[in-house]
């Protein structure tokens, strides 16, 4: 009797786990694709950028990952920058995450609104 419960439980703990819940990203992250090439070296948008000092990637599953996994593949992104230019923080999106408006520049995202609690821009 009690294997079978067991049985239960441990068959369906995987699915429970993959259940995806929103994402909350912070108001001066953009939106991009990014291109790990050789971390800390990568493309934003096409143009050479530079990960930050301990960056912070993480994938669809919100899991950090290692630079050096993601070399050689490119995803859409969001992400922020630190004060030097680097590329501080990156959520590798969903394809539900895609559809939304997000802004690609930070002349967007000062001139659109941002709603913390929707995870949702708007234009003026």
């Amino acid at each position: 009797m009690y294997r079978c419960a067991l049985l239960v439980l441990a068959l369906s703990a995987p699915f429970a786990a993959s259940a995806q819940v929103q994402r909350n990203f912070p108001y001066n992250a953009l939106r991009g694709e990014i291109a790990m090439v050789n971390p800390p070296d990568v493309l934003l948008n096409g143009k050479p950028a530079r990960l930050a000092p301990g960056a912070r990637l993480r994938d669809t599953n919100n899991l950090v990952q290692v630079s050096g996994a993601l070399i050689g593949q490119r995803f859409m992104a969001h992400y922020t920058v630190d004060t030097l230019g680097l590329v501080k923080d990156v959520w590798v999106l969903r394809a539900e995450e895609k559809t939304g408006l997000w802004p690609k520049t930070a002349d967007e995202a000062a001139r659109w609104s941002f709603d913390p609690a929707a995870q949702a821009w708007t234009k003026p």
